[in-house]
């Protein structure tokens, strides 16, 4: 079946049946079809400027010799775009933009937009082609777990659509849809040849692995190619990191997108064979530890160049956490945006201020030290008359990360730069840290860093190159917060392998207190542990937001109600 739809408000309608569209392909004929699958990231709510950028992408691909781009997941506004979907002018842009991108010859388009119509808000995918949109799919299931939370914005999508392009049917979905056995069946029972999906596929450690599995296994099954488009970038604290896959009917890999990079994937799909071409160089595969390290890297680099500011600043206290986010900072910004700033104290040892210094030197960013026992013994004075008699050592130990908070943002008022934070995700667990000291800042690098991948990291960036970047000892060394003589941090915490591991299963796993005790763990060290980590919620819902990188973050997907009666051995 046809159906000519010529203009955008001729797609205003939620088909419930399944939809096929005939592309003009009249001076074409059967043969080879040529894809261009444009890996990037679109800032989320300029849609005059992706619109530019979709332009002279397409036109770049047509040069080429592509027949057909293709765009990932709601590439027109960018994902994930929130409340933005709910602004009353929306639906006026998209028509806009949407008319002038169908305006682009020689050309198919497909791309994901916000579709807009008497029905509701759907998360689309949009076939543009001579002038006009041909056609329009919509999503049909919404993720509503984790970091999504598209049934608060989208209608849920009815119909399978189908287009017709050189002799072959092309099915679409989008994202989350391809995780499903039932959209991709469809597809097939209606005749497709191959699946194009559209995704904003985030990333954690490890997704790579997941996809390639079940694309895989969606192919063989189905027997269909399937092109997945992903975008690349990061959001907020959200991290694309594209690896757009092209697997064949039998479940091989075609062509693989790099990750982390913005890349133009040109493929050619034998219509008669119905297969791909074969990529003549696969991208190299990551180690976790690098998948991770690039994460972190893309993840402050977006966050930082979109805000606006200037460049950042580390406090530098030499030790290991503050210099792996030194590393990150200037592999994302270049040494010259980076400011590192060292406060010692009467507790700061001589190892710290050497190896700060050291490492600052390394990687060639100013450097500076400003000592804080002025601004301390300014704070001791001015609370002496209202603390006579009180015990003063968590209070001492405060007021030292406050002065420092107080100098970083002073800094940063000053002369436009981020203040980074330093705390690593096993801290925030438990709380260890000063609101309003260690934790002030605009982003969080190492937020959903276990201490223990902290050290992995560390290591991993030194083997990059002949002369270490962060200094040997700043690794070996018992870590401390220098908040007091011969302070370690193992004096108010649990070993770090043994605080993680009960960390990954009481947050990541979301195993209970019975569960993890039965692992192995003794029970009074566990429930102290879960007591740690409930108390600490009023603590991590003031902090910055940190680049996502494991199953779950605190945040977005971890979110407790502040206060609460929940009993941990219940």
């Amino acid at each position: 079946m046809s159906k000519n739809k010529t203009d955008y408000e001729a797609m205003n309608q939620n088909s419930t049946d399944n939809t096929a569209y005939q592309l003009n392909t009249a001076a074409l004929g059967n043969g080879a079809i040529t894809f261009a699958i444009m890996q990037t990231n679109f800032w989320v709510g300029d849609i005059a400027g992706n619109v530019k950028k979709m332009r002279a992408l397409a036109l770049d691909a047509k040069d080429k010799g592509a027949d057909i781009v293709i765009f990932p997941e709601l590439s027109l506004i960018g994902y994930p775009p929130e409340d933005l979907l709910l602004r009353p002018t929306l639906a006026e842009r998209v028509k806009n933009a949407m008319n002038e991108l169908a305006q682009i010859e020689g050309i198919v388009i497909i791309l994901g937009y916000p579709h807009i119509d008497h029905h509701g808000t759907f998360n689309s995918a949009a076939i543009l082609q001579g002038g006009a949109q041909k056609g329009f799919y919509h999503k049909q299931h919404l993720p509503n777990y984790g970091i999504f939370d598209e049934r608060r914005y989208f209608a849920k999508g009815r119909n399978h659509v189908l287009f017709d392009y050189k002799g072959v049917t092309i099915g679409l979905l989008i994202c989350e849809d391809i995780w499903h056995d039932a959209p991709i069946k469809a597809l097939k029972d209606e005749g497709a040849d191959l699946v194009v999906v559209l995704n904003a596929s985030p990333f954690e450690i490890g997704k790579q692995a997941q996809r390639k599995e079940l694309l895989n296994s969606q192919a063989k099954k189905h027997e269909l190619p399937i092109i997945y488009a992903n975008t690349v970038g990061a959001q907020d604290d959200i991290v694309f990191d594209g690896g757009s896959l092209i697997m064949q009917a039998d479940g091989q890999i075609a062509h693989e997108g790099a990750r982390f990079l913005n890349q133009l994937i040109m493929a050619q799909f034998d219509a008669a064979a119905k297969r791909f071409d074969t990529q003549a160089k696969p991208p190299l595969a990551l180690s976790e530890e690098s998948e991770m390290y690039q994460a972190l890297v893309v993840g402050l680099r977006d966050y930082v160049n979109r805000s606006g500011f200037k460049g950042v600043i580390v406090g530098l206290s030499g030790g290991i956490d503050s210099a792996l986010t030194l590393c990150i900072a200037v592999d994302a910004l270049g040494a010259d945006k980076v400011y590192a700033v060292m406060m010692p104290y009467e507790y700061t040892s001589n190892i710290s201020l050497e190896d700060a210094a050291a490492q600052a030197a390394r990687l060639n960013v100013s450097y500076t030290v400003c000592p804080i026992h002025d601004a301390v013994g300014g704070l001791r004075s001015t609370l002496a008359p209202l603390f006579v008699g009180e015990a003063n050592g968590t209070t001492e130990e405060n007021l030292q990360a406050r002065a420092r908070g107080t100098i970083l943002m002073a800094l940063s008022n000053t002369y436009g730069h981020m203040v980074i934070s330093t705390s690593n995700k096993s801290e925030n667990a438990v709380g260890y840290s000063t609101l309003y000291g260690d934790m002030v800042g605009g982003f969080d690098v190492l937020k959903d860093v276990y201490k223990t991948d902290v050290y992995r990291l560390a290591n991993y960036r030194n083997r990059l190159e002949d002369n270490p970047v962060i200094p040997e000892r700043v690794i070996t060394r018992a870590p401390s917060a220098e908040l007091r003589a011969d302070q370690t941090d193992q004096d108010s915490l649990p070993d770090y392998d043994t605080l993680d591991a009960i960390l990954k299963m009481y947050i990541d796993e979301d195993l209970g207190y019975k569960a993890i005790c039965a692992a192995g763990f003794e029970p009074a060290l566990v429930e102290r542990v879960l007591s740690l980590v409930d108390r600490a919620e009023h603590k991590r819902r003031q902090g910055a937001i940190g680049t996502k990188i494991t199953k779950k973050s605190f945040g977005r997907e971890r979110r407790y109600p502040l206060v609460n009666g929940w009993a941990i051995k219940g």
